[in-house]
């Protein structure tokens, strides 16, 4: 069907029906065309057609529609009688059709009859209602010229939303083709008002009815680079409106961040993209998918850093995303927040990092697997270096090639009288391996090796000097290693602290940023900081940082690394496990925080004080404490004991308690923490009283006592721990202490008894803390009785080191379902179990 040709009069173009398009005027468009003038007598059918309008303001919503299926009818002008006969309601033929909306036509899945040709948006002259009198059949007319074409729907809201999405699909088809090409900006800004009025006035609720119109004015950007400033303003200003519940598309995005580079200080930035930036933090869910409206916020907090004020409108800003209660009511703000730093601190490195050759992986440096001639020519580094390059010797000295080897522990002084001094007996067991410390040259406590940093004139280091240095330092290290009997831990998997200091050159390099790179790390870094202030920020957080989400170059970085660490204080201080326990590594075989401000690691710089504060929270909650203890004596035993020496009351205790809980199997390791130990007041009297709860324990733990102990009901700890004192319990077999007030601190008693299998705990305030401190140390327990105790999945988890569990009470606890079926899972012997009051009931 030709829907261009031309004819006579109609009806339905009759003058004294108007229409119900809005007559605001399109660029280039001329007046809309008047009806073609025809014989008013001329009539489709006999009975009488009604017009009726759509009124806009009635509230009704609509989606818009892309395709649908409808009744067709197309009715050409009549210029016989016989014609009018023709197209008169009783001969007037309606065809199916499934019609799609595309952008510049409207088009039949079966091309035929009616529909044979498509019929493009600029020709439908007239766009009206029409409501059939005799019948009630609900049509839309498309007048074109020579003809009409009516729409029949099953009902007035079907009707209706075919109506407005026609409507919709002609205005915007012509403004995008007037937008396309424009003569006069200042005619262009009252069009694209007139189209941002339109898209906030439809009634048709749908995201692409805000989205199109940014299309149509982001290609227009695109096209015309060479606008002013005042116009940029004038057309964010007047698009402001769309974005307020709508993401800017990603060609917008790249023209707001030109705006932003170009002009931070204009009034638009506050005004306009405030709130845009506001939304985009609040929802957006995956910055993959559009990157580029995370470069946008970047761009946007990078222009507030610029005002006067400078980080003080940074701050109200994170503050104003956080708003003014204790715990943020958007969820989304936190990681979007994150992920926004973190891209805007590796941009502060890539060229730093695209400036470096093909280097083989960190992996290949420390295994040493690839060889020299399989690399391609070197490049030089912008890495500085204390002294030039000078050829290493086949057997570098310990100090100089290697990992930063650990301050070696003080020698064996003489140790208190024999009536004081406790040998360790070696543990036994799988959870005490072998460590070997080799014997210290005979010095004085004063002369512990510090490295200390020094600061020559810089001067250019080599990539392939760097290769060939690492290498022979890392074949170095294996060699002593391996003479000296010790363990090889993570050989097959590359450490990071190793691979960044396994040589001098990278151990005292110095990375250079430029200025406006530098200025980019301080407002990001200080950023993050302001969200390690806010407590329900923090957990989420720590969560984040875990995995250490920051290229290597950043954390071999001094200046990055100290701005850091105010975070990781942050986590450290947190008492909540949740937190600091994301200061350990994500998963074995990986640094975390802990490694990376530990002495000896690339980030610290205060001779271990956050370290120490890291070990004391840490075993105060979060971690299992033996094991803890053996990963300390086996990488950190010699900044411990360095600490320990000049007085650090945390690592004193640490080394009592390896000491107490037997870690160390070599007497010589021994022997250096006791006179550690005994350099100190503080740690000579934390030995003392070691000694004297060994003697003590030594007595309890004699054979002989009872086999079976119930305390009476409301009996404390402190009750217990007199009880046990006063004797020998070494043949305690069964303890109940069923409906007494003690706590998780009477665990401190119960992993003295070492022939205990049966503990009775059924009412007591016994908690997850006193249930990790058992699965370390009872590991002969069999049966446990927790019933109607505050514990929960955390405490409970511990429990599937216990192997030798064969009855185990958990009724009236926080039990879960998975929680249990992990532990069924990890103790075979496990035969009897009640979870009755439980989720896993």
């Amino acid at each position: 069907m030709d829907f261009n040709g031309s004819g006579g009069g109609n009806e339905l173009h009759n003058n004294q029906f108007y229409q119900s398009e809005e007559n605001k005027p399109l660029l280039g468009e001329m007046s809309a065309p008047t009806a073609p003038e025809g014989n008013n007598n001329n009539k489709l059918g006999a009975g009488s057609c009604k017009r009726t309008l759509l009124n806009c303001s009635s509230g009704m919503r609509y989606k818009l529609l892309q395709e649908g299926d409808i009744q067709v009818c197309v009715v050409k002008h009549p210029r016989t009688f016989l014609s009018k006969i023709l197209t008169s309601k009783f001969l007037r033929r309606w065809e199916p059709h499934h019609l799609t909306l595309t952008e510049s036509s409207l088009a039949s899945a079966t091309p035929t009859g009616y529909m044979e040709t498509t019929l493009s948006y600029s020709t439908i002259e007239d766009l009206q209602l029409l409501a059939w009198d005799n019948a009630p059949k609900y049509c839309v007319q498309l007048s074109f010229p020579g003809g009409t074409v009516l729409l029949q729907a099953a009902n007035s809201y079907l009707r209706d939303q075919w109506f407005h999405s026609l409507q919709w699909k002609k205005k915007i088809y012509k403004y995008r083709k007037v937008l396309n090409n424009p003569s006069r900006w200042d005619v262009v800004l009252k069009e694209i008002r007139a189209l941002v009025d339109m898209a906030l006035t439809s009634p048709l609720q749908d995201e692409s009815i805000h989205q199109a119109p940014l299309h149509i004015i982001s290609t227009l950007l695109a096209e015309n680079t060479k606008l002013s400033s005042q116009d940029h303003e004038n057309i964010i200003v007047a698009i402001a409106p769309l974005l307020e519940n709508n993401h800017p598309p990603p060609d917008l995005c790249e023209f707001f961040c030109k705006h932003c580079r170009q002009r931070p200080r204009s009034m638009v930035v506050i005004e306009v993209f405030t709130p845009v930036v506001q939304r985009i933090l609040k929802h957006n869910m995956d910055f993959g998918k559009c990157p580029r409206l995370r470069l946008f916020t970047q761009e946007y907090i990078l222009a507030l850093n610029e005002l006067n004020a400078g980080m003080e409108v940074v701050k109200k800003f994170v503050h104003s995303m956080h708003g003014p209660t204790g715990q943020c009511p958007h969820p989304r703000v936190l990681p979007n927040l994150v992920a926004v730093c973190l891209a805007a601190i590796y941009s502060c490195y890539e060229e730093f990092i695209n400036s470096r050759d093909n280097s083989p992986s960190l992996k290949e440096i420390r295994n040493g697997c690839q060889q020299q001639n399989d690399r391609k020519p070197p490049m030089p580094l912008r890495l500085l270096r204390p002294e030039p390059p000078t050829p290493l010797p086949t057997c570098a000295p310990p100090h100089q090639g290697g990992p930063p080897l650990e301050p070696q522990p003080p020698p064996a002084l003489a140790p208190l009288s024999n009536s004081n001094h406790v040998p360790a007996t070696p543990a036994t067991g799988p959870q005490a391996p072998s460590v070997h410390t080799p014997t210290p040259p005979p010095t004085p406590p004063t002369s512990l090796p510090i490295q200390m940093a020094v600061s020559p004139p810089p001067s250019i280091v080599n990539s392939s000097e760097i290769l060939v240095e690492l290498e022979r330092s890392n074949n170095s290290a294996n060699a002593r290693r391996k003479a000296g009997g010790g363990r090889v831990g993570r050989d097959s998997v590359p450490n990071l602290i190793d691979c960044l200091l396994v040589s001098p050159a990278l151990n005292t390099l110095s990375i250079q940023l430029p200025a406006q790179a530098d200025r980019v790390l301080g407002c990001f870094a200080l950023i993050l900081k302001m969200l390690s202030d806010y407590d329900d920020w923090r957990p989420a957080l720590a969560s984040l940082l875990q995995p250490i989400p920051f290229p290597k170059e950043a954390l071999a970085h001094a200046k990055f690394t100290k701005e850091l660490k105010y975070v990781i204080q942050r986590f450290a201080e947190d008492p909540r496990q949740e937190v600091h326990s994301c200061l350990l590594s994500v998963r074995s075989g990986k640094d975390g925080w802990f490694q990376l401000y530990s002495p000896g690691g690339v980030a610290c710089d205060d001779d271990g004080e956050l370290f120490a504060s890291m070990v004391h929270i840490l075993m105060g909650s979060c971690y299992k404490t033996k094991k803890f203890l053996l990963s300390l004596a086996e990488n950190k035993l010699g900044p411990c004991m360095l600490l320990a020496l000049r007085g650090n009351q945390t690592m004193v205790e640490i080394l009592c308690l390896m000491l107490e809980y037997n870690i160390m199997e070599n007497k010589d390791t021994q022997l250096q923490i006791i006179s550690t130990l005994e350099s100190t007041q503080t740690g000579l009297r934390m030995y003392e009283q070691l000694c004297d709860r060994q003697r003590e324990l030594k007595e309890l733990q004699r054979k002989g006592g009872p086999t079976r102990l119930t305390l009476p009901s409301k009996s404390t700890d402190a009750d217990l721990a007199r009880l046990l004192s006063s004797g020998s319990f070494g043949n305690l077999e069964n303890l109940s202490l069923a409906f007494t007030n003690v706590t998780s601190a009477c665990a401190e008693q119960l992993i003295k008894l070492p022939s205990l299998k049966q503990l009775n705990l059924w009412s007591t305030q016994f908690g997850d803390s006193g249930l990790r401190l058992l699965s370390e140390h009872l590991a002969c327990l069999q049966v446990l009785n927790l019933c109607e105790t505050p514990v929960t999945d955390a405490g409970l988890l511990a429990l599937s080191s216990m192997k030798s569990l064969c009855s185990l009470n958990m009724n009236s606890t926080k039990l879960t379902v998975d929680t249990y079926e992990d532990l069924k899972a990890k103790l075979p012997n496990l035969k009897d179990v009640d979870v009755r009051y439980t989720e896993a009931w």
